[in-house]
Order: C-alpha cells, then structure tokens, then sequence
C-alpha cells in the first residue's frame, strides 16, 4: 500500500481553523509520494492538503483509492458524496474523532423533552434576537420562523430586483422549476453539505436533531437554517439579478464569497458548541 505518513495528532488544526472544502468531480484520488494527489480527466495533477481541509466534497466521475481514504482518516478529515455542485448530499465517511463524548451529550439532551425543547428555544434565539423564546412552545416558534422565512424571501426579490413567486420545486422534476427556485435549492444543498461535514467532524451526530427530527440530517438542517439568511438566500438571489439563467455552478461561486465573507467556518464550530452545551 502507498504510504502516507500519520501526521501528529497536535498538528492537526481544529475545523474553525482549516481551509474551506474543497469540490472534485471527474478524477482519481490516491497517495502518490507519500501525500494525497488529485489526477484530473483535464489531466490536471496536484497535491491535496488534506490536513488542511474543511471536508473534501467528491462531485460525480471521482473515484479515491482506500489509502486516500485512510489519509483522510487519520488526518480527522471528512469526506462527503455528493451531487453535482453540491446539489445533493448522498453520504459521509465516518471520522475518527478522538471520543465520544460530543455524541453522548447530544444524546441525552435530544432523549429528554425538556433539554431537547432548552437547545431548541437556544437554535431558535439565534433567528429571533429581540424574541422571548421561553414564551412560546417549539410549534410556535416553528410557526414564526415560517413567516420569517416568507419575508426573507421577499425581501431578498426587493433587494435584488428578482421577481419572486414563491418557493416551488419538483425535486423529481427539477426543469420546471424557475431559475431562482433552482438557485436557492442549489445553495442550500451545498450548505448542508458544508454544515454535514462540520457536524460529524467535531463529533456530533446529524440524525439527532432538536427543531427537525424528520429524514437522516436534522440536526445538519438546525444548524444550516440558521445561516441562510446570510449566506444561501444572498448568494442564490444576487446570482439570479446579475444573470437571469444564472447556472448552479455561478451560484456555488457566490456561496463560497457569502461563506468566506461571514467567517462561517470559524462560526459555525463555536455556535454548534455553544448550543448543545451540557448544561
């Protein structure tokens, strides 16, 4: 087997600090010279600082050999399936976090009602700043955040000048939706892939969520949804308003702008922390 030498384990940098993820598609992962190397179908090669990254996104046409898979492993590093640009998540490898002691706390708050109801009330103070979240029980504030959702929506149409008509989509028929439905599905999509990666690389599990508990990624939409109005919606609408057949890889371009501007990624680490606290 190719060797990849096991970097120490103080050298690694925490994910608040590393790169933001990389995408592939179309091209070949595999050690080469003892570090992790991309071989392109365009015939481009290069080394991948795998220790660097935030989450390493495989495209459609990739294929990574099991001692890549291994580097990245050892490098706390993860690595997620996805659609083409980011337009769905299909899987994740499972990271070696050091324990699990992140799981256990999130387990037992999201199995008793009163704790899962505290961190939910906590997710939701973080869209409604000048709300009193202990008044009102989760459906209520459920019920709230599907109107500021609404307003968002046309608000950004106002913003941009992008005519809005509500959010509409065939997942089965992605054609007949317009352009910006597509956009924003486009940048959410990839935002929860990004948010996926986040999760399970600090050791947290995405199937327990607080305000979701539907599907395999609630926790990963708790987290997500949070940031949308900063990042996905701005990203998805000023696309649209700068080119009316705006394609989904302009939009995962202006995403990437919104994510880096935000410092999302050193953000997101301490906010998932914050709120699924023991206490």
């Amino acid at each position: 087997m190719p060797v990849f030498e096991k970097p120490p384990l103080e050298t690694l940098p925490p994910v608040r600090e590393r790169w933001t993820p990389l995408y592939l598609e179309h091209g070949r992962i595999e050690v080469d010279d003892s570090s992790v190397k991309w071989i392109g179908a365009d015939r481009l090669v290069m080394r991948l600082p795998v220790a660097s990254l935030s989450v390493l996104m495989l495209g459609p046409g990739t294929t990574i050999t099991h001692a890549a898979i291994r580097a990245c492993a050892v490098c706390n590093t993860p690595i997620c399936w996805i659609g083409a640009e980011g337009m769905h998540f299909y899987a994740s490898g499972i990271t070696p976090t050091h324990d699990n002691e992140r799981a256990r706390i999130q387990a037992a708050l999201a199995s008793d009602p009163a704790s899962r109801t505290k961190v939910a009330r906590k997710m939701f103070s973080m869209r409604f700043t000048d709300v009193d979240v202990d008044k009102y029980s989760v459906n209520e504030l459920r019920g709230f955040e599907g109107r500021r959702v609404k307003r968002l929506y046309q608000e950004m149409g106002l913003r941009f000048a992008v005519s809005w008509k509500g959010r509409s989509y065939d997942a089965g028929n992605w054609d007949i939706a317009d352009t910006i439905n597509r956009a924003v599905s486009a940048a959410n999509a990839a935002l929860y892939a990004l948010t996926a990666s986040v999760v399970i690389s600090m050791g947290y599990l995405p199937h327990l969520g607080f305000i979701h508990t539907a599907g395999t990624l609630p926790l990963v939409f708790d987290i997500a949804d949070i940031y949308k109005p900063e990042t996905t919606l701005p990203a998805a609408f000023e696309s649209v308003s700068l080119n009316e057949n705006a394609s989904e890889e302009e939009v995962i371009t202006r995403l990437k702008f919104y994510i880096e501007n935000t410092k999302l990624l050193k953000r997101m680490p301490v906010d998932i922390t914050t709120l699924i606290a023991q206490s």
